[in-house]
């Protein structure tokens, strides 16, 4: 695992609306979503409740992919978070080479694989899907669907590429409510939003037609399931779709 610096929580909150090399690409006819929004959070950390909070609100967006990665590198200041693992953290610290951050921090909310900011703000973080739907390229949406047996079947249209891509799949907790007794936020009663427990890579992408199949036993009920497109090595996001329940679990 990479070795970053780590910040004091929130520290880059006036500095971090970063957009990454030509922003979000030259202006295109509006393409169809859904966006990517992705908050890399941790319930040790007393800044990030109001990105949770934030990203609550996406969740609810039919035209966003909301989903909320726990990291552990805070487990050590009193609270061990009990969603976060090493490989959502190493996606967070993919992303912060890809985006030439100095260093990983939180809260961190990842708009397309291209831009970041602490995502505390809801106007500041409307701001950004905006523009990822003003700027984005032309999307490579998989279509989602169920088969009977519970099986999620993955297809994805012919799309132009000029690198590789990957297909992931992120399989969410539609809401979590955890008292913490210890650490930053003693005493508080925290609400996380797409809690994703478990990622996994489905295939590598070469642009054209195809289809996957994801076993039923990947997903416990009540969970959601999204799939995202993006260039090899966290590159930006091609398109991504999600399937959920009526009902939030």
């Amino acid at each position: 695992m990479t070795s970053l610096r780590l910040p004091r929580r929130g520290a880059l909150a006036g500095s971090a609306a970063l957009l990454v090399g030509a922003s979000f690409g030259p202006a295109r006819a509006a393409p169809v979503g859904p966006w990517a929004v992705e908050l890399f959070t941790s319930q040790g950390c007393s800044s990030c409740p109001p990105a949770d909070r934030v990203l609550g609100g996406l969740a609810r967006r039919d035209d966003i992919v909301a989903l909320s990665f726990h990291v552990n590198y805070w487990d050590y200041i009193g609270w061990k978070d009990p969603f976060a693992s090493a490989p959502l953290t190493e996606r967070q610290r993919s992303y912060a080479r890809m985006l030439k951050q100095r260093y990983v921090y939180t809260p961190e909310m990842v708009f397309d694989g291209r831009a970041h900011e602490p995502g505390t703000s809801a106007n500041e973080v409307d701001d950004m899907v905006e523009a990822m739907r003003r700027r984005a390229m032309v999307r490579a949406t998989p279509r989602l669907e169920r088969t009977a047996d519970g099986a999620l079947t993955v297809a994805l249209e012919d799309y132009k590429l000029e690198q590789t891509a990957e297909v992931t799949l992120a399989v969410y907790d539609r809401r979590h409510t955890t008292p913490v007794p210890r650490g930053e936020n003693t005493g508080a009663t925290l609400d996380n939003f797409n809690v994703v427990r478990r990622l996994e890579k489905v295939a590598q992408w070469d642009g054209k037609a195809a289809g996957w199949t994801i076993p039923a036993d990947r997903f416990a009920a009540g969970q959601g399931a999204a799939v995202l497109v993006q260039i090899a090595d966290h590159g930006a996001m091609l398109g991504c779709n999600k399937l959920e329940s009526a009902t939030a679990g």
